[in-house]
């Protein structure tokens, strides 16, 4: 009779849980992206940054990893989380303690009733007590809080995973634009020198009577211009390189440069179905997480409905001698079983549950739009990345008639079959079109960086490993 009972009570402890238990909510994801490359490759799992075969932005994105603050503190949220769980789910086990006291007590001889010969004054009283506590969880109320300070954690852990992919990202992304800022300033250098000869020489034969000061007016209008573009680039410089010391956990300083903007290789476009990007990228992962948390909270609340069973206890030894503390006539125990509910609560418990109920549906419709928002993130990397393709193409070809261009008009003009105007006409053209050139490429590179950032991917766990094999600084 007794293990019967005590099978039958076991089965209902483990499986009665107030609440709606999770389930994924179903997801309508598009079969396939509208701009993905018929050559795409399955690489979206890789260390994609190395494609771009520069040791030198491999190492930035190691050392990011190692020292950037967001990481550190995304980390200590992590250890956070798991601390809550595993103090939330220690109810659902026996509690024990411990206590020990010893008193001596004078009893005052001057009391009406005087004090009996037997009596011992002072007296001495020792106790030794360990304790026991159980809430039976017989509604589940502990299991759903357990399971939504999992489901907390799992999310801490996406958090760090997403601000990983935002920092490796952010880096290789700054790097690019770095780079083209570089370039754009080394081709208003070669434009300034060039300028300042013809500026030069125009000074020399208007003295001399050979050109007008219309001419020598117009000559240094170019110097000028180009001369007024160098500080704003390397302004842009200075600002991106602070950003990427931030990132590497460096105060703002000087970059290191590796392979020039032209020179890197692109990397290679990665596969993928829309319906993946809901087990690749952290903030999708994550808001599910917040989801399946908010789901188990609704029965943490439901159950407060219900009654609580304890069950406590204590045993161990008194005694009015130290000596006699251990001997058998001096164990002493209790054991107790408590049950409390809820009568009336003016709303209290009702309110919780709508609480709970409330951010449920939040937290769905926030999984909801991350889906979306991660649907539209990889079809604007997709088609970024095959349109700013395009521009660099066109950007080349335009670069290359415009140099022919300045070249037939110098010869022209040395020739004494045209102006200097038609010089002057062709390198303002080819100037900024050398400019928009570098900076397109700088772009395309970086749009290589927004495709894996928005497919996400197991990369991320890859980069977690850099982070952790990384030695990390003294203090």
């Amino acid at each position: 009779m007794r293990r019967p009972l005590i099978f039958a009570l076991t089965i209902l402890l483990a499986g009665c849980m107030v609440g709606p238990d999770y389930r994924r909510p179903a997801v309508d994801t598009p079969q396939s992206y509208r701009y993905e490359e018929a050559d795409a490759r399955g690489t979206v799992n890789i260390d994609w940054w190395k494609q771009f075969e520069d040791p030198v932005l491999d190492g930035l994105i190691t050392e990011a990893l190692s020292n950037n603050k967001n990481v550190k503190i995304a980390a200590a949220n992590v250890e956070n989380a798991a601390g809550v769980l595993l103090q939330t789910r220690s109810p659902l086990f026996p509690q024990f303690n411990y206590t020990g006291t010893a008193a001596r007590q004078l009893l005052s001889e001057r009391n009406a009733a005087p004090i009996s010969s037997v009596v011992a004054n002072p007296q001495n009283a020792y106790q030794v007590l360990a304790g026991a506590s159980w809430e039976i969880d017989l509604w589940g109320r502990i299991r759903r809080l357990t399971e939504a300070a999992q489901a907390n954690l799992l999310s801490t852990e996406e958090a760090r995973r997403g601000v990983i992919l935002s920092l490796v990202s952010s880096v290789a992304g700054n790097y690019m634009q770095l780079r083209g800022l570089d370039k754009q300033l080394e081709v208003a250098n070669k434009n300034l020198a060039a300028y300042a000869e013809s500026v030069d020489l125009f000074e020399k034969q208007f003295s001399y009577g050979q050109v007008s000061q219309m001419n020598l007016t117009q000559a240094q209008s170019q110097y000028d211009t180009a001369l007024a573009s160098i500080p704003q680039i390397e302004s842009q410089i200075a600002q991106l390189e602070h950003a990427i010391s931030i990132l590497l956990g460096r105060n703002p300083g000087p970059i290191t440069r590796g392979k020039p903007i032209f020179q890197m290789s692109l990397p290679e476009i990665p596969i993928g179905v829309p319906s993946e990007i809901l087990e690749r990228r952290p903030d999708i992962r994550q808001a599910e997480q917040n989801l399946i948390a908010a789901n188990a909270k609704i029965g943490a609340a439901r159950a407060l409905y219900f009654p609580t069973i304890s069950l406590t206890g204590t045993m161990g030894t008194a005694s009015d001698n130290l000596t006699d503390l251990f001997t058998g006539p001096a164990r002493v125990w209790n054991y107790t079983g408590t049950l409390t509910g809820p009568i009336f609560t003016a709303g209290s418990i009702a309110g919780q549950v709508q609480q709970a109920t409330a951010t449920q549906k939040a937290a769905l419709l926030s999984y909801e739009s991350s889906i979306q928002n991660g649907f539209s993130d990889v079809e604007n990397a997709l088609i970024a990345r095959r349109k700013l393709e395009e521009q660099l193409g066109a950007q080349e070809k335009l670069v290359a008639t415009l140099r022919q261009y300045e070249h037939l008009a110098k010869l022209q003009y040395e020739g004494g079959y045209a102006t200097y105007l038609t010089v002057l006409n062709a390198e303002q053209q080819l100037f900024p079109a050398e400019l928009n050139y570098a900076q397109t490429r700088a772009s395309l590179c970086a749009a290589y960086v927004k495709i894996y950032q928005a497919m996400g991917g197991g990369w991320v766990v890859m980069a977690e490993k850099t982070a952790e094999e990384t030695p990390q600084p003294e203090e």
